[in-house]
């Protein structure tokens, strides 16, 4: 039906995915509107009674001590939002806002929060008729939470800021007035609830760790046809082999080696032409195996993150009782995105050394950069130095930014997280090593026509052949970027991978 309900305890990474990309609607479920307004009257009680209460009836952060009367705590969370509105660079792309917006609501739905359903249902008409706040990508220390981009958020609920509208950027209040939403004067509690948490950091980790699951069945795919192309020996798959280190990711990548590669007359077996292959083909399953364990970690621990609390104070309200806590920290995911940026890094660094494995001709038997006519032609030779650089530029952006941190709000906030920049450089790490993986694609495809298709296996074929319907057996030079790219958008669409997957099965 092309809808979810949300009730802040059961969204996937699916449904986020869906709502992020493909504009499915959402719905509060009845549980979720029932735990909002009991939230809610907590924080009407509080107020009413002047309650000293963090974030309720005092300043934030540094003046967290300075109490704030009933009559200016409107006033006080407009204020919040317009001075935690500093966020700089370029938007974030359409999708990771619609997921943010999603996971703001998502989080408030749970009912710790002391949101008036009003206020929530406002961030929901958005996300279903399509006003997507203008996000500055930059700006966010990760704790207390991603403020500032969700700041911009909040501005366009308030008719400020800038947002875009079917495809034109435009002040946040025309978009709200040509979707037909009432913009909100916020109140007690409110810019607190939508601002303080990890939304934005996990909205961008989350759409990479989705798109890595599949990168990382593409690594195998492109893996088989290099394995073609220098006439691999399969024998280091065998499962006795993994069995013995029974690691599930290494164990399921020589399962999908063996799958892909089953029929092929292109392959060998151990001593039939060398004893050994060089670590980058023989020791594929413990280095596509390692990473795909890490994102499966990574996987979980956005699941957890997904359907979580995270602002500051939370509201019990069944036993009456706010608590100020730190849930706002993006430590654990700060730590996640990290490590999903290395494993993703290690997926590209050991599809480069194949690459080189295919172009050089003393490690391949092959034309030097698999064209005929070298020297007048350069071939493929700077699709090598190509991956080279992208490959580099992995290892820099996969020093991890969790281990950073530096002081904000008068020491208050004394140690940040810095997790919006680890989701952010592992999501320039992904697009890398999907380039990387689409030029071993290319390259690999055109060994095997160098070397002589003599029959590929039952997956790899499948791969094959889709390349071969976009691309040409390169005997000039020609422009190579188009080539590349073109094999790039048959990685992100999904194409080779949903018919490998139609003729094999699901690969792990």
């Amino acid at each position: 039906m092309n809808k979810v309900i949300i009730d802040g305890n059961s969204l996937t990474i699916e449904e986020f995915a869906n709502v992020a990309r493909n504009g499915y609607k959402v719905e509060l479920s009845k549980e979720a509107i029932k735990n909002v307004e009991e939230s809610r009257k907590i924080v009407d009680k509080f107020v009413e009674e002047e309650k000293v209460v963090y974030g309720i009836t005092t300043g934030f952060g540094m003046f967290s001590d300075v109490v704030i009367s009933k009559d200016e705590t409107k006033k006080l969370q407009k204020n919040l939002i317009v001075s935690h509105s500093c966020g700089v660079g370029n938007p974030l792309d359409e999708e990771i806002v619609r997921g943010i917006m999603l996971l703001r609501a998502n989080a408030l739905a749970k009912g710790f929060s002391g949101i008036r359903l009003s206020t929530l249902n406002t961030l929901l008409e958005m996300l279903n008729r399509g006003v997507h706040p203008v996000i500055p990508e930059k700006g966010s220390l990760g704790a207390s939470g991603d403020l500032a981009p969700l700041a911009h958020m909040v501005l366009v609920m308030l008719g400020e800021g800038e947002a875009y509208y079917k495809g034109e950027r435009m002040e946040g209040k025309k978009a709200m007035e040509l979707a037909e939403i009432s913009t909100v004067q916020l109140t007690s509690k409110e810019g607190l609830a939508l601002i303080n948490g990890t939304q934005v950091m996990t909205s961008i980790g989350a759409l990479a760790v989705y798109d890595s699951i599949n990168l990382s069945k593409i690594a195998d795919i492109a893996s088989s046809l290099t394995i073609e192309a220098l006439n691999g020996i399969v024998t280091a798959y065998d499962e006795k082999v993994h069995n013995v280190r029974p690691h599930n990711g290494q164990i399921n990548t020589a399962k999908n080696l063996l799958r892909l590669l089953k029929g092929s007359n292109m392959t060998t077996t151990q001593g039939e032409i060398r004893v050994q292959d060089a670590y980058s083909l023989r020791c594929l399953p413990q280095i596509h195996g390692a990473s795909k364990d890490a994102i499966e970690y990574v996987k979980k621990k956005v699941e957890i993150e997904i359907n979580s609390a995270t602002d500051n104070p939370l509201i019990f309200s069944e036993v009456g009782e706010v608590i100020s806590g730190g849930n706002f920290h993006g430590q654990p995911m700060a730590l996640s995105f990290d490590f999903l940026g290395i494993a993703l890094a290690e997926i590209a660094n050991s599809s480069e050394r194949r690459i080189e494995r295919m172009v050089n001709p003393a490690l391949s038997g092959l034309p030097a950069f698999l064209v005929e006519e070298g020297g007048l032609n350069s071939g493929f030779m700077i699709v090598q130095y190509s991956a080279a650089s992208l490959v580099s530029e992995n290892k820099v952006l996969a020093h991890p930014a969790s281990v950073d941190s530096i002081p904000s709000s008068a020491n208050q906030e004394d140690h940040v997280s810095m997790g919006t920049i680890a989701a952010r450089k592992a999501r320039t790490i992904l697009d890398n090593a999907r380039k990387v993986l689409a030029m071993e694609l290319l390259t690999a495809c055109q060994a095997i026509d160098l070397r002589g298709n003599s029959g590929l296996g039952h997956g790899s074929n499948i791969a094959y052949d889709i390349v071969r319907e976009n691309t040409c057996k390169v005997k000039d030079d020609i422009i190579m970027y188009k080539e590349i790219n073109k094999c790039e958008e048959l990685i992100k669409s999904n194409i080779i991978l949903n018919r490998v997957e139609e003729k094999l099965g699901k690969l792990n």
